[in-house]
């Protein structure tokens, strides 16, 4: 029996192709709206020292953050599934951008929460948007398509410690006006996309069709091997969300560093997480996606744990380390849902980008609390433990049974 797939069409021609041009574009915006995003944690010695902030008020802030950048994302990529909307994209930079500069212009507490928030909405509308960008620009190659959109999130989060050093140390508050650039250029950037991204959605209709065709049931396999993935990412979820946000004060502690200095090491850690997403897709098509997932997590743990026992020197090499395994994970985690319920693109890459990572930021606010009730080292050293959940990795089922799922 002949399969629809092999007859050629000028449709299918179109969607096997990878258009490069917008993969990038994408990316870029990708970098600029976590650059936005990245200000708020690359803040926090600022506020702390210019408001008087505690661990848990900041820690309040990064929640607030991230929970509305990141619980919405699965709620929003579920609404895009039934009906994307492409100039919703511009729109939510927008909302990021009045979020900016208020956070620059307002040093009052309820205020900045608020501000936050509102740059956390922008963030919430573009992640589930700009993955189904890069899901319809990848053609044949989703691993390496979602590699180029992730590296650009997670450089913008690298972003961060330079941000303090740079801007934030000399600047103090006000220094986050510069990034109302950064978010004026990603909105022109969006305005684009969106026209690309509208003019692209007519060639997917048939295909969203034939997807959506028994997909209402998912199988107990995939149901488990979903539920299992969560847990696998909130596992690195916590722990990203602990070093970010806290991991600068353990080593401005225990090494007796400037501000300056402490965000050099962070940025070492941000940007070599980056270059593990670039390369994770990649080594998911190689070794399969399953494998990368479970030792991602499972080959970072030895270092996680000894991090606190260890001089500045051997910190600062097992932080690089650390960075670029465990997150050769990030954009094949998303591919590999994405794989498990291929009629949910949007909805997937919340659950796994968004929704983890808002899980993380409730997180944020109870070691905001144990860094203030037992201290940030032991703190640090009891977080070292979580990468061990990797491995439920190995009840997650291959890409060769979830094909067999999919026939």
């Amino acid at each position: 029996m002949s399969s629809p797939i092999s007859v050629t069409t000028p449709e299918h021609n179109k969607i096997a192709l990878t258009t490069y041009k917008i993969l990038f574009i994408i990316s870029i915006c990708h970098l600029l709206n976590d650059t936005l995003q990245a200000v708020v944690p690359a803040m926090f010695p600022i506020l702390e020292k210019e408001m008087g902030l505690t661990f848990t008020q900041l820690g309040v802030i990064a929640a607030v953050l991230n929970i509305v950048s990141s619980l919405f994302q699965p709620v929003i990529g579920w609404f895009s599934d039934k009906k994307p909307r492409p100039y919703a994209l511009p729109l939510g930079l927008a909302c990021s951008l009045l979020g900016m500069l208020m956070l620059a212009l307002i040093p009052r507490y309820s205020w900045i929460i608020f501000s936050v928030a509102l740059v956390g909405m922008g963030s919430a509308v573009f992640h589930p948007e700009g993955s189904r960008v890069a899901h319809l620009a990848a053609g044949s190659k989703k691993g390496l398509a979602q590699s180029i959109y992730q590296v650009g999130g997670n450089s913008g989060q690298a972003l961060a410690p330079l941000i303090t050093a740079l801007i934030l140390v000399p600047f103090g508050q006000f220094g986050a006006i510069w990034f109302t650039f950064a978010a004026a250029l990603a909105v022109l950037l969006l305005t684009y996309i969106a026209k690309w991204y509208r003019n692209e959605l007519h060639v997917r209709v048939m295909t969203k069709k034939k997807a959506a065709i028994g997909s209402a049931n998912l199988s107990k396999t995939v149901w488990i091997a979903l539920i299992l993935t969560m847990f696998i990412l909130l596992a690195r979820s916590l722990y990203i969300v602990c070093m970010t946000n806290y991991y600068s004060f353990y080593i401005i502690k225990t090494y007796h560093f400037s501000i300056t200095t402490s965000q050099a090491y962070l940025f070492a850690f941000l940007i070599s997480g980056a270059v593990g997403t670039f390369f994770g897709g990649p080594l998911g098509d190689r070794f399969g996606k399953k494998n990368v997932i479970l030792y991602s997590l499972l080959g970072s743990a030895p270092f996680t744990i000894l991090l606190p026992y260890v001089g500045p020197i051997s910190c600062f090499v097992l932080i690089l380390l650390i960075g670029f395994i465990m997150m050769t994970s990030f954009s094949v985690s998303v591919v590999y849902a994405q794989d498990l319920v291929p009629s949910k693109i949007g909805t997937m890459s919340g659950l796994t980008v968004g929704f983890i990572f808002g899980l993380g930021a409730i997180g944020s606010v109870l070691f905001g609390n144990l860094a203030d009730l037992i201290g940030i080292t032991k703190t640090i050293s009891i977080v070292g433990f979580l990468p061990i959940l990797g491995v439920l990795g190995f009840f997650l089922p291959s890409e060769k049974k979830l094909a067999e799922i999919h026939k």
